[in-house]
């Protein structure tokens, strides 16, 4: 079975890895990656390369970013893949294009192929965050697949009420998660040193903009660095930096300014890779932000999360999420807080084990 794998930024490409590792390991599959987005960014990381050092047989790279990320710029971006892919579409067929999550290169790149009738197989539909415009690029996404693997049963449910069907639907766990029973982080010492963590204790942080409501990351951003200049005086901080939304670039001026105030205190990541950053979520003590991977992963590390503001709202949680309002008082109360807990001990909403066996069962008995 020919399997394209449609890949647009770090973040999908880790969830991805459980399920490639035993794809490529499987003779019924021939993968070809389609990498694009922010893997082709050198601003991003240039994280192509994490793929390469993967060694797939056939990589695609697909450039279509532009640099600048206010909102005309978004939208050339969307226009420009849009265009790219109709070409690749063209060019390229396949029995199945994998997909997944909600960015807006992603679904770009789905829309594109709707004319081709690519038969898309969409990772992680169904989900709701109403503070960012991802949302509807997710459910854009839902409505052009013809296959669905959620990682709830409410998700399930929210697919089926999009595509009045269904049928093609299953449950089958957070992918990020597959095989998140044997995972072992980077030996410690080794961690650290490789990192250049100088601290036993460290916050893991990742802000990402909230694009529904775009007008106030300005002040958001501002918010951010007062308090995580207030919180470096009582822990070591590791920040991830921004992916490429509408007005990224807001969130890292402020957090390169940090920096530059803060030296010896803050940490700035462009990209860690997939094992590097769940060992860094292992060794954490807490996770600030606004990111997905606090949702969805960081109860599986036994780690209390930090969610500030709307970005993630109207997500399902886990009992380790703290919820605190986009100002700099009441990020340093919440943060305050969690320092003082024990480790999580509770369960991951989100977890069912083997998610990439199950997906690929899936398809050999779907296909």
């Amino acid at each position: 079975m020919k399997i394209g794998v449609l890949t647009s930024s770090r973040a999908d490409y880790g969830i991805y890895l459980p399920l490639l590792q035993k794809m490529k390991n499987d003779s019924f599959f021939e993968i070809e990656i389609i990498a694009f987005g922010t893997h082709l960014s050198r601003l991003h990381g240039y994280t192509i390369t994490d793929i390469e050092k993967d060694e797939y047989n056939c990589i695609h790279k697909i450039s279509s970013l532009i640099s600048n990320d206010d909102e005309q710029s978004i939208a050339s971006s969307y226009g420009l893949t849009v265009l790219k892919f109709a070409d690749f579409w063209k060019m390229h067929q396949y029995d199945l294009v994998l997909c997944l999550g909600d960015r807006f290169e992603m679904s770009a790149a789905v829309q594109a192929g709707i004319p081709f009738e690519v038969k898309f197989a969409h990772l992680h539909g169904g989900e709701t965050t109403l503070g960012a415009i991802d949302n509807i690029y997710r459910h854009q996404i839902t409505l052009a697949s013809f296959l669905h693997f959620t990682a709830t049963e409410t998700f399930s449910d929210k697919v089926t009420t999009l595509k009045n069907s269904d049928s093609n639907i299953f449950t089958v766990g957070s992918l990020s998660l597959s095989d998140i029973k044997s995972f072992k982080p980077v030996e410690k010492q080794t961690f650290y040193k490789k990192i250049t963590i100088p601290s036993e204790e460290f916050a893991l942080v990742t802000f990402h903009p909230e694009t529904i409501s775009s007008n106030d990351n300005i002040l958001y951003a501002k918010e951010m660095k007062n308090a995580l200049a207030t919180i470096s005086e009582k822990i070591f901080v590791v920040i991830t930096m921004p992916n490429a939304d509408t007005q990224g670039s807001i969130y890292r001026e402020e957090i390169q300014k940090l920096k530059t105030e803060k030296p010896e205190k803050i940490l700035l990541i462009e990209n860690f890779g997939k094992i590097n950053y769940f060992s860094a979520m292992y060794y954490s003590k807490i996770l600030i932000g606004n990111t997905s991977s606090g949702i969805l992963e960081a109860a599986s590390f036994g780690k209390y999360v930090i969610n500030v503001g709307d970005r993630q709202k109207g997500r399902a949680q886990s009992k380790n999420i703290i919820d605190c309002k986009f100002e700099e008082s009441a990020i340093v109360l919440a943060i305050d807080k969690a320092l003082k807990l024990e480790k999580y001990e509770g369960e991951n909403i989100y977890f069912k084990d083997q998610a990439a066996t199950n997906i690929i069962k899936i398809l050999k008995e779907f296909l």
